[in-house]
């Protein structure tokens, strides 16, 4: 991209941005208070929080929740997606209750789980698990069955073992696709952190928005779904950088 085409974007991301703010804050002076908050409102009610210290204390109960559930999906399905790729009758068998699971919306289990594993911070973590583990297990099956067989071959008749097989050719060539799925799962592992701190014992970001809501404080109530928004946009920007830097790969062409 060219510094004219690089400046361009950046100009049009911020008037972009301009144009939104400007709308939030008429929206907020022609409506109800109750109903919706200027953007001048919000950002005051932010740096009051701020200021008290509860907004840190709140992002970082919910940030330990979101990383702990994140971190776990991560780590559960990646490695199994490319097991289940490489083992065909595991993949038969498995792979219609992987497809329901994925398929089933995540929020309607959540009182089975209370009734499993009751208030606490693991069922918490459980419902974000839940949340951000079938799209990186999806996009990482996928990408392992989509490795060329002859990569196969060749790495075979060369004697390598089934780990060397795994760390030479399936794990460079699925990288980009689990993260795909990281990217998603990042998106909806926040969907389940606040599902789970409104569902479950309130806690977080979540009990702030349930609070601000009860109380008819919307500019409390925006200014903890902004600093959500926020939290996404910046992990999905950071997914896509780590996504681009480790499969530059991918745009080579001999």
């Amino acid at each position: 991209m060219g510094s004219e085409a690089r400046w361009a974007r950046y100009a049009t991301v911020i008037v972009s941005l301009l144009v939104g703010a400007a709308v939030w804050e008429v929206a907020g002076r022609y409506t109800s208070d109750a109903f919706w908050a200027t953007l001048s409102s919000t950002l005051r009610s932010l740096f009051d929080l701020l200021h008290s210290g509860v907004l840190m204390r709140q992002v970082a109960s919910s940030f330990q929740l979101y990383l702990s559930g994140l971190s776990l999906a991560i780590l559960v399905g990646a490695p199994a997606g490319m097991l289940l790729a490489r083992v065909r009758w595991l993949r038969v068998a498995l792979e219609n209750y992987i497809m329901m699971l994925y398929a089933t919306p995540m929020v309607a289990l959540i009182p089975f789980i209370l009734s499993m594993m009751g208030f606490g911070f693991a069922p918490k973590v459980l419902v974000v698990f839940l949340f951000a583990v079938f799209p990186i297990l999806y996009n990482t099956v996928e990408g392992a069955r989509s490795i060329r067989p002859e990569l196969i071959e060749v790495a075979q008749s060369f004697r390598s073992s089934e780990w060397r097989l795994w760390f030479d050719v399936m794990i460079p060539y699925t990288l980009p696709f689990t993260m795909t799925g990281i990217r998603q799962a990042i998106a909806r592992g926040l969907v389940g952190m606040v599902a789970a701190e409104f569902f479950l014992s309130p806690s977080g970001l979540g009990q702030m928005i349930m609070m601000g809501s009860q109380n008819f404080d919307t500019a409390g109530m925006l200014a903890a779904i902004l600093i959500i928004v926020l939290l996404g946009v910046g992990l999905m920007d950071l997914g896509r950088y780590i996504e681009n830097r480790f499969a530059a790969w991918r745009g080579y062409k001999p």
